[in-house]
């Protein structure tokens, strides 16, 4: 193990690590976020609510 260290800077290594899951973990935020199940700004419900609203409302004649 000390010999793949002696390869690479250990800080170096770690910063590139951190930077990588700090995107990974952007990503997958920004994923759930675009689903409306997993959105927890608009709630789980919002697309029912949307929904709903859409059946209530009279037909336009």
């Amino acid at each position: 193990m000390w010999r793949i260290w002696k390869l690479y800077d250990p800080l170096r290594a770690m910063v590139v690590q951190g930077i990588f899951l700090f995107g990974l973990a952007a990503m997958i935020h920004l994923i759930l976020l675009s689903t409306a199940t997993y959105n927890w700004f608009d709630g789980p419900n919002a697309r029912a609510v949307v929904d709903k609203a859409k059946v209530s409302a009279p037909a336009p004649k």
